[in-house]
C-alpha cells in the first residue's frame, strides 16, 4: 500500500523546523509532502536547503485547510494519504497499527490516539481516542468532553469504530477522498473533516481509532481561541448539518441548535466579549444567505438516522456533571 504523509503549511517554518525530523525518521517507507498554502515566512526556501529530500506543492494562495488539501493532493498519487498538521510529532512505529488496519479491514478512515504535546499523559483537544456527535450536532471525543481532557490510562487503547477522525492526524483512501471530492471548501477551516466523515458514514463508510499509534499534538497553532474561530466553529457547524442531518429531523434539530446559538451569543455578551458575540450574528447571517446553496450539497438517498452516540452532549455534560466518555 503506497502511503504519502502529507503536511498542510501556512508560515510555519519553526514548527516545520521542529517536528519534520520526527516525521522523516519515522515515515519507513512511506513519502513525505508539504503543500505550502502561499507562506510568506521563507518556508519553502526553508525546506529546500534543509530537508531536500521532502517533496512539495507549492499553492500560489493561501486557500485555507479545506481547499489547501483539495488542490494540492491533486498532485500527490498514494492508495492512501496521512493528512497531517504540521504541529504534530509522531513516534517510533506509530505508522504500522494504522497501514495494518487499512490493508486488513474495509475501513476509509482512521486516526491514531492523539495526546497534548505539552502535558503529554493527557488526551489532545483535537480528536483525542476518536470522534463523535451528539443529536444536535455537538462534537466530543473519547478522552475529550467539551474542554474537559482525560489522563491517558490506556483505557482507548483498543481500535474501535468512531463517527469522525481528526484532521490534525487524518488517514483517508485516495479512492474515498477522491468518491467524496475531498473537504467542503466553503468551510475554509474547523469540523471540514467531521463534515467529511459525516458524509462517508452516509454512504456506508467505517471510521477508526487506532490505539496502537500515538502522536502528540500541540493544537491551537494554526488559530488560536479568537472571535474568528468563533464564528468558524458556528457557522461550519451548522452548515455542516444543513448538509448531513436525516430530512425528517433536519429543521426540528436546526430550531434547537438556532436557540443554544442564541444563548452563547447572551453569554458572550455578559461577559463582555462583545466580537464573539457579534460573530455569532455573522456566521448566522451567513448561514441563512447561503442556505439554498448549502442545501442543495445534501447527498441524495441516504438515511442514516441514527448518526449520533449521545442525544445531548450538553445535558450529560453541564446537568449530569459526566466529564469522561466512558460514564456516558
Amino acid at each position: 500500500m503506497k502511503l504519502a504523509i502529507v503536511i498542510l503549511n501556512w508560515n510555519g517554518k519553526k514548527l516545520l523546523e521542529e517536528f519534520l525530523p520526527s516525521i522523516i525518521r519515522y515515515a519507513d517507507s512511506a513519502d513525505v509532502y508539504v503543500i505550502d498554502n502561499a507562506s510568506t515566512d521563507d518556508s519553502v526556501v526553508f525546506l529546500t536547503h534543509a530537508f531536500p529530500t521532502i517533496k512539495q506543492v507549492v499553492l500560489t494562495e493561501n486557500f485555507g485547510f479545506a481547499k489547501g488539501y483539495n488542490e494540492g493532493l491533486k498532485q500527490i498519487d498514494a492508495d492512501l494519504y496521512c493528512l497531517l498538521n504540521n504541529d504534530v510529532e509522531v513516534t517510533e512505529n506509530w505508522l504500522k497499527p494504522l497501514i495494518q488496519a487499512f490493508e486488513k479491514t474495509d475501513v476509509s478512515i482512521a486516526q491514531p490516539l492523539l495526546l497534548q504535546h505539552k502535558e503529554r499523559s493527557r488526551f489532545d483537544y483535537a480528536g483525542a481516542a476518536g470522534g463523535f456527535i451528539d443529536k444536535l450536532g455537538f462534537p466530543y471525543c473519547r478522552g475529550r468532553i467539551f474542554n474537559v481532557l482525560e489522563e491517558n490510562t490506556n483505557q482507548y487503547n483498543e481500535t474501535q469504530n468512531c463517527f469522525w477522525a481528526s484532521g490534525a492526524c487524518f488517514f483517508v483512501r485516495q479512492k474515498v477522498w477522491k468518491e467524496l471530492g475531498g473537504f467542503d471548501e466553503d468551510f475554509f477551516m474547523h469540523q471540514e473533516e467531521i463534515d467529511f466523515c459525516w458524509r462517508a458514514f452516509n454512504v456506508g463508510k467505517i471510521t477508526q481509532s487506532v490505539g496502537a499509534s500515538v502522536v502528540y499534538h500541540v493544537g491551537g497553532a494554526s488559530l488560536s481561541p479568537s472571535p474568528r474561530k468563533t464564528y468558524y466553529n458556528h457557522r461550519n457547524s451548522l452548515w455542516m448539518m444543513l448538509k448531513n442531518l436525516p430530512k425528517a429531523s433536519l429543521f426540528p434539530i436546526l430550531l434547537l441548535r438556532f436557540i443554544l446559538d442564541g444563548i452563547a451569543g447572551i453569554q458572550y455578551l455578559l461577559k463582555g466579549k462583545f466580537a464573539s458575540f457579534f460573530m455569532v450574528i455573522k456566521a448566522h447571517l451567513v448561514v441563512y444567505a447561503t442556505l439554498k446553496r448549502t442545501i442543495n450539497k445534501r447527498q441524495a438517498g441516504f438515511s442514516k438516522k441514527q448518526y449520533f452516540h449521545q442525544r445531548n452532549i450538553v445535558w450529560n455534560h453541564f446537568i449530569l456533571r459526566k466529564s469522561k466518555f466512558l460514564d456516558l
